[in-house]
């Protein structure tokens, strides 16, 4: 039996005759497994790693892919289309996350409304983990940035990192 390896590809020729003279055994049947074993570990002898997101550009790109996260975790709350010239509520969240996107705190940086603060903060809070910020910590290993909530309505919203322009704009 003869094998040739080359990178990303693996042939394994089972020469007939051998076989041929082997059928009148019961390890025919062994020896055809054993070789349909060791040609799946040679092709996939271990599973692919998980790709990871490459890290953020800079602040903006970062508070888009948190703003994305935010969005995709709380469709409830996301208001579609162009928003109102008028916004009943505006709340801006100051976050703080560490290295790896754990969230260290979330606070009301400003807001009128209480109901729709309580529904920014809750938002936040149930998006957590948030992607990891990488080489955009500093040497506490935490980043703080502002995202705004433009509120269209009392419960939903769209992020200012996200926000098309508004009516009338």
């Amino acid at each position: 039996m003869k094998t040739i390896i080359r990178t990303g590809l693996v042939v394994i020729p089972i020469v007939i005759p051998m076989l041929a003279g082997l059928s009148g055994c019961s390890g025919v049947r062994t020896v055809t497994a054993s070789v349909e074993h060791a040609a799946t570990r040679i092709l996939h002898p271990f599973t692919p790693a998980t790709p990871t997101a490459p890290a953020p550009a800079g602040l903006d790109d970062y508070k888009a892919r948190v703003a994305r996260h935010v969005v995709e975790r709380n469709p409830e709350h996301v208001y579609a289309g162009t928003l109102p010239p008028m916004l009943p509520a505006i709340v801006v969240l100051e976050i703080t996350v560490d290295r790896d996107g754990q969230l260290a705190d979330v606070a009301v940086q400003r807001s009128r409304n209480p109901d729709a603060s309580r529904i920014a903060l809750a938002s936040v809070r149930r998006s957590a983990p948030l992607p990891a910020p990488r080489q955009l910590a500093q040497a506490t290993g935490r980043l703080t940035f502002s995202e705004t909530f433009l509120f269209a309505d009392s419960e939903r919203y769209q992020l200012r990192s996200l926000a098309e322009p508004q009516a009338g704009e």
